[in-house]
């Protein structure tokens, strides 16, 4: 699954008539009430739509993430193709009064199935601390005020999302914002924010405040944050006790250590049947690119695949989705994310990244400690 900057380009074609086709047949006769959505990082509508549409036919809805398919299951296709759609009218700048808590990820019906408290909703992979260039579609274009919000340290993702739950003052806030065409649906906000020090799974939630009507956008962000720190919880002082005064033992005669027996080394995992792998990275520009990641497995399933490879020309992982990825020099290591961990038998997994540099062929590419033959 595709989730960043330029991801659906291949599919715009089909895509945007799956979503005038939803528009005109299967939605409530509202289309103007549809105006924008985070798509990177990406917001769960966002992201569920990309994930049904890239695994369905022919513009259909097919989606393989266990989150979108209750979403779909909950809400039918309308949060899909109006992904851009998760709105109140008449908000007025009041959304603590107006959008209760537990619905901060879809304040309507409509878009219920959002607010599922779950650990296994796409998420977006973001460096701690890091400088990185949001990109906010615009299906229709507004002034306003862009709040972005991050859930505190040690917040439940097994609990419904409450205004208590993130950090009192938005990390990020930007108003009227530049546009530019070419986002990955189209025409786009996009500005520059320092992402918090934080670690493991979070939500950024943001709040689009429109300041020439009282509408209101509300989006949720599922991300994993690497190379954040956690602040502790501060444990109270123990109150000393007194110290008993100890009773005299006797000392047991040693007995003779047995030498141990040595263990043999764990041979790492491998595809034994065969694995292939298909790097897209046909998305590029003066100074990056995008790389889409195809993994292919022709043996047994593997529970913990991880995906090896070495650039050969300088290139450098920026972000990524649908994996969890590192680098340490010119080694890329991508493991599968919490909903995408397994390999299946006979199958493949599609993960993706945006990179520096000018892309070329990797090399040294393994799965699991298998070699792995380019496509």
């Amino acid at each position: 699954m595709s989730l960043g900057r330029h991801t659906l380009r291949r599919l715009a074609v089909a895509s945007a008539a799956a979503v005038g086709a939803a528009l005109l047949v299967g939605l409530p006769a509202s289309p103007a009430a549809a105006h924008g959505g985070l798509t990177y990082p990406a917001t769960r509508t966002y992201a569920c739509y990309v994930n049904g549409v890239e695994n369905g036919a022919g513009g259909g809805l097919n989606p393989t993430n266990p989150a979108c398919q209750n979403l779909l299951a909950e809400n039918g296709n309308y949060p899909f193709y109006n992904w851009f759609g998760n709105l109140l009218s008449n908000a007025a700048g009041q959304h603590r009064s107006v959008v209760p808590d537990g619905n901060l990820c879809g304040p309507l019906a409509t878009f219920s199935g959002a607010r599922a408290a779950r650990t296994d909703w796409p998420t977006t992979t973001l460096q701690a601390g890091s400088r990185i260039t949001m990109q906010y579609n615009a299906w229709a274009r507004h002034p306003g005020t862009w709040s972005q919000y991050v859930t505190k340290d040690g917040w439940n993702p097994n609990s419904p999302l409450k205004w208590s739950d993130l950090e009192p003052a938005p990390f990020n806030e930007v108003t009227n914002p530049p546009l530019r065409e070419g986002g990955p649906q189209g025409a786009e906000y996009y500005w520059d924010a320092t992402l918090p020090n934080k670690s493991g799974r979070h939500i950024i939630y943001s709040v689009w405040t429109r300041s020439d009507s009282p509408e209101a956008f509300y989006n949720c962000a599922d991300v994993i944050f690497q190379g954040g720190t956690v602040n502790p919880t501060p444990t109270p002082t123990p109150t000393p006790t007194p110290t008993p005064t100890p009773t005299p033992t006797v000392t047991p005669t040693a007995t003779p250590t047995p030498t141990a027996t040595p263990t043999a080394t764990a041979t790492p995992t491998t595809a034994p049947g065969g694995c292939s792998v298909k790097f897209d990275t046909s998305n590029a520009w003066n100074s990056g690119f995008t790389g889409q990641v195809t993994v292919r497995n022709d043996g047994a399933a593997i529970p913990a695949w991880e995906l090896r490879w070495t650039f050969t020309n300088g290139e450098k992982v920026t972000q990524a989705w649908s994996s969890t990825a590192t680098q340490t020099g010119a080694t890329v290591s991508a493991k599968g994310a919490s909903w995408n961990t397994t390999l299946p038998a006979k199958g493949s997994v599609q993960f993706g990244f945006n990179g520096s540099g000018a892309p070329k062929t990797p090399s040294a590419v393994t799965l699991n400690g298998a070699s792995c033959t380019l496509s």
